[in-house]
C-alpha cells in the first residue's frame, strides 16, 4: 500500500514540476439549453435562456497541451417552470493550443442537482463537453461550448420517458 502512495505522489509531483503554466480565473456565460425526450415529449419543449458563472484552473502540461478543471454554477433545462435543471458542473477538459490565440477543449463533465423541491431530477448526471477560446490578451478570453447529456437527468420514477440535456454555452472570463 505504501508503495502505491509514494507511486501516485512521485508521479504527481513529476508532472506539475514538469507544467509549463498553471493559471487561474474566473468565468461566466449565457446558457442555450434544451432537454432531448425519448420518446419524443407530447408535450411542449422549448429551450432556456440561463447563465454560468464559475472559476478554473488550467494546467500546462506543455506549450501546446493543458489539462482544465471548473466549477461552474450553471441553469439549464426547459423553459417550462417544471423542466428547469440546475446544476453545479465540473467539467475536465484536454485543451489542445491551435496558435496563440486559439485553443480547442474535450472532455467529461459531472453534474450535481442543486435544489431540493423539484424531486423528478437525477442527482446527478454525466455529459461531454467541447468547445474552442479565443484569447483577446493575455488575460481576457472568450469562448463557445457545447454539452451534450449523456445520462437520463429524469428519476427513474417517471414511467418510459428519458431525457438527456444539451446546452450551448457562449462565455467571457479573466485569467488571474
Amino acid at each position: 500500500m505504501k508503495s502505491i502512495v509514494l507511486t501516485l505522489l512521485f508521479v504527481v509531483t513529476t508532472t506539475l514540476s514538469f507544467s509549463q503554466e498553471v493559471s487561474y480565473g474566473v468565468r461566466a456565460g449565457f446558457n442555450i439549453s434544451n432537454l432531448d425526450f425519448t420518446p419524443d415529449a407530447t408535450f411542449s419543449n422549448q429551450h432556456r435562456n440561463g447563465f454560468a458563472f464559475g472559476g478554473f484552473v488550467d494546467y500546462g502540461i506543455t506549450e501546446n497541451f493543458s489539462t482544465y478543471l471548473e466549477i461552474q454554477y450553471s441553469a439549464e433545462g426547459a423553459k417550462a417552470d417544471d423542466l428547469r435543471a440546475d446544476y453545479l458542473q465540473m467539467p475536465i477538459m484536454a485543451r489542445f493550443a491551435i496558435g496563440e490565440k486559439f485553443t480547442l477543449g474535450v472532455g467529461p463533465m459531472v453534474s450535481l442537482k442543486t435544489w431540493k423541491d423539484q424531486d423528478a431530477f437525477s442527482t446527478f448526471t454525466f455529459s461531454g463537453v467541447g468547445g474552442v477560446e479565443y484569447m483577446i490578451n493575455d488575460e481576457l478570453f472568450i469562448d463557445a461550448r457545447v454539452h451534450y447529456g449523456l445520462s437520463n437527468i429524469l428519476d427513474e420514477d417517471i414511467s418510459g420517458l428519458e431525457a438527456q440535456n444539451t446546452t450551448f454555452q457562449f462565455g467571457f472570463g479573466i485569467k488571474i
